[in-house]
Order: structure tokens, then C-alpha cells, then sequence
């Protein structure tokens, strides 16, 4: 009976973890349509990259049944994944340069003025956590 309940628990936890991989890829489809058209703010393009990148490190600790955190810090975030595969240390430089878009980009306040270059920039370091994410759960 307990393998069962472990069976069914397992699977809960990668169905839980498509959501998170759905919910990133929602992310990824606006940034793209943003970035494509330049409709909209580049902003909102880093604010949805961050985004896309905490998902995926969610979606991928889920996976691998570690307890999901309710922080959105993708420099913790990674330290977790890190503990699971060495590898993950390969997008450290990504996720530091995304974690400051969860507040930068949706307050007013001492920070620059988002361009299309930093935008372009934080999508490709979502889709480099993407990647190495969808990679390591094949």
C-alpha cells in the first residue's frame, strides 16, 4: 500500500512540475510576442524573463520532490537546484542578472531606464535556464 501512495505521490510531483513548465512557457511566449513586435515595454520583457526563469527552477525542483519555497530570489533558487546537479552552477551568472528585474521592473525607483538590449539580454538568460532545465529532466 505504501508504494503506491509513493507511486501516486510521485506522480502528483511531475504533473505539479508541467504546471510550473506551462506557466514559464506562458512567459515565454509574451516576451517573445513583445520582443518581435516591440510592442510594449522592454520592462515588462525582463519582468517576464524572471519570471520564466523562477518557473522553470520551480517546475524543476517539484521534480526532483524538494519542498517548493514561496520566495521569488533566483539566487537561492539555484543553490537548490545545485544541491540536486552540480550543473546548475553553469547558469549562475543568468540568474543573478534576472533576480533584480522582480522589483526593478514593477516599482519606481532609482533604476535605469530598461532598453530592448537589456530586455533581448534577460530573455536569452531565461532561455538559457530553460535549456539546462528541460536538459536535466528528459
Amino acid at each position: 500500500m505504501a508504494s503506491n501512495f509513493m507511486e501516486n505521490n510521485k506522480s502528483n510531483l511531475k504533473e505539479l512540475a508541467g504546471e510550473w513548465f506551462s506557466k514559464a512557457h506562458d512567459d515565454e511566449l509574451s516576451s517573445k510576442n513583445i520582443l518581435d513586435d516591440r510592442r510594449g515595454a522592454p520592462s515588462t520583457v525582463c519582468f517576464l524573463s524572471q519570471q520564466m526563469a523562477e518557473k522553470f527552477l520551480k517546475g524543476y525542483l517539484v521534480y526532483n520532490e524538494k519542498e517548493l519555497l514561496k520566495i521569488h530570489d533566483l539566487d537561492k533558487l539555484i543553490k537548490l537546484c545545485e544541491e540536486i546537479d552540480g550543473s546548475f552552477v553553469e547558469v549562475e551568472e543568468q540568474t543573478k542578472s534576472l533576480s533584480d528585474f522582480y522589483i526593478s521592473t514593477r516599482y519606481p525607483g532609482d533604476y535605469p531606464e530598461f532598453t530592448w538590449a537589456m530586455a533581448e539580454k534577460a530573455f536569452e538568460s531565461a532561455d538559457k535556464i530553460k535549456k539546462l532545465v528541460l536538459e536535466k529532466i528528459k
